[in-house]
């Protein structure tokens, strides 16, 4: 069960989306899609949702990824990111990124589903789709309190701990292990 300072603190995030930021909706299956669909947008609407999260003094975390095939290595990524602030923004990696980084049969699924799906979970506030291979530039941009990385880095490893360090932010390493990996489902379902 959640202290009252967690409870408190979820309260501080929701009435502060649901006033300044993101409409979170209400009214059904529509409303909620509306609500996934308002969290994506560009870099400046990330930065501007930051700047007013940090006026009301929210901690705010990052987390990025490709998020190609959803799965629940994913959905504990980000719930462990979260957890890390008030606020947490979602970098995707474009399709022309993806291809770069995975190869040229990825992604599955186009960056607006992808975004989309992301940008539904609940633990998620805001999606920004990026085109550069890493996101030194968005995190130069948003300069969010936490930088979250998965279990398949270390503190050490984490290609963007310099820049994170370089304005005063910190790194997590968050979720669970890596149990799950998109390659290995493709593996199994081509089996």
């Amino acid at each position: 069960m959640p202290s009252a300072g967690v409870g408190r603190r979820f309260d501080r995030v929701r009435t502060f989306l649901s006033a300044d930021g993101p409409g979170l909706g209400k009214g059904g299956e529509r409303s909620m899609i509306r609500s996934a669909r308002s969290k994506i947008g560009s870099l400046d609407d990330a930065r501007s949702l930051v700047e007013r999260a940090r006026a009301k003094r929210l901690a705010v975390a990052f987390a990025n990824g490709c998020f190609d095939v959803l799965h629940v290595g994913h959905v504990r990524y980000l719930q462990g990111a979260r957890a890390e602030a008030d606020l947490l923004v979602v970098g995707i990696n474009g399709d022309d990124s993806v291809r770069r980084l995975k190869g040229v049969d990825r992604p599955v699924l186009p960056e607006t589903d992808r975004a989309l799906l992301v940008a539904s979970m609940r633990s998620v506030d805001a999606v920004v789709v990026f085109h550069e291979d890493d996101v030194r530039r968005l995190l130069l941009a948003l300069r969010p309190d936490v930088h979250c990385k998965g279990t398949d880095y270390t503190i050490e490893t984490v290609p963007e701990r310099d820049v994170v360090r370089s304005y005063g932010g910190r790194v997590a390493i968050v979720g669970d292990p890596k149990d799950h990996d998109t390659r290995v489902l493709f593996r199994r379902i081509r089996a």
